[in-house]
């Protein structure tokens, strides 16, 4: 396990109780020239983007970043140590081997039970990521360009200008026109519905007062079914077609007999061992990924047909690959949320504890925390709002 050391300028008072740790491995360090001071270890875990990752030796994230603030407002010397997983790392605090683990860890009902955790610093539920097909994607459409709905629409259109049509032919008396002798009852009145339906020609039918006011309500028709059959485009046939679009995937239990690709020790981890221990039908089949940063390429390698992880986590990686011309979508999004924080070891001193959560309060209630999720849900490429 390889680690960077920082050691500023600063620090030759705590160097001395460090020596040792830095003898068995090089390690990133953060502190403040107070040698009574207890140098915390804080737990982080690589691979968690935008929470906790390692980017060229130095740790980055929006977790990393906040404990950071929260060590620096309350002057507290600290030594981050790298975890293999999740899992591992919160063994590791409920067996006092880390004082502090830091990531955008939920406070689940098991976790709760077993684990004492910090101040909430927000709430974030699970997404499932998946590569929509292009022939899915428009037989959706076509099924819901010709579902009820638009029929209904079109039909009660039609019936409105053919109502429209008959008092027309009734109060011009078209039935006793020579025209209407000449091209036929049917023809005559085809005619006239056809003027009505598309507007141009409406004075060559009409002469009295009566017959205007028709065609003026012919024209309230159009208009109106316009409005209707445009709204009902832009927004019901696209969301519907989004809905269809999502391969039949309407919630976790749809998951089953599919290859998700989840990290080890995770809570998206324990939700695939929940769906297989509940069902007697197909199985989900676990895929481990390494790091999440990873899952545009599972996906796009048919190494998986879904991904399961944190919604703040898949939007990070969505931002992060928009030069893909061809990109997965977020199917399914805001499963089980849960609120996240950092865990606390059971001998962490409570005064100590107290401190942290009452600085996580400070940053959340100045907006610091705000700017850290939306900083990290920055594209690369993207300039901060003003």
């Amino acid at each position: 396990m390889k680690r960077r050391c920082s050691t500023p300028p600063w620090w030759p008072r705590v160097l001395g109780s460090l020596a040792a740790a830095c003898l068995v491995g090089t390690c990133q360090l953060a502190a403040w020239p107070q040698s009574t001071a207890k140098v915390l270890r804080v737990g982080v875990v690589d691979g968690a983007e935008p929470c906790s990752f390692r980017q060229e030796g130095v740790w980055k994230g929006l977790a990393v970043d906040l404990w950071s603030r929260v060590a620096t407002e309350e002057k507290l010397p600290y030594l981050l140590e790298e975890w293999a997983n999740l899992q591992s790392l919160l063994n590791a605090t409920r067996r006092n081997q880390v004082d502090v683990a830091v990531g955008c860890i939920n406070l689940s009902p098991d976790r709760l039970a077993t684990t004492a955790f910090s101040l909430p610093f927000q709430e974030d539920g699970l997404a499932v990521l998946a590569m929509p097909s292009r022939l899915d994607l428009g037989k959706a459409f076509l099924r819901s360009l010709l579902g009820p709905s638009l029929l209904l629409l079109l039909g009660g259109f039609l019936l409105a200008i053919g109502v429209l049509s008959w008092l027309t032919w009734k109060v011009e008396s078209h039935d006793a026109s020579p025209e209407t002798s000449e091209l036929g009852r049917m023809r005559s009145f085809a005619r006239i519905f056809q003027i009505l339906a598309t507007g141009p020609g409406s004075n060559t039918i009409v002469r009295t007062t009566r017959g205007h006011l028709l065609v003026l309500l012919a024209y309230l028709v159009r208009i109106v079914s316009a409005s209707l059959l445009v709204g009902f485009l832009t927004i019901h046939v696209v969301e519907e077609t989004r809905e269809r679009s999502k391969g039949g995937l309407k919630g976790l239990q749809d998951l089953r007999g599919l290859r998700v690709a989840v990290r080890p020790g995770t809570i998206s981890a324990a939700v695939l061992d929940e769906l297989n221990q509940g069902s007697d039908g197909p199985k989900v089949q676990a895929v481990p990924m390494a790091k999440v940063k990873l899952a545009i390429a599972l996906l796009q390698q048919g190494a998986a047909d879904a991904v399961l992880a944190d919604e703040l986590q898949l939007s990070y990686v969505l931002a992060h690959h928009t030069s893909l011309k061809r990109l997965p979508s977020l199917v399914l999004r805001g499963l089980r949320p849960e609120s996240q924080g950092f865990a606390y070891a059971p001998q962490l001193p409570s005064p100590m504890a107290l401190r942290i959560d009452l600085a996580i309060s400070r940053l959340k209630r100045s907006g610091e925390v705000t700017l850290l999720r939306e900083e990290a849900l920055r594209a690369p490429n993207q300039q901060p709002v003003q």
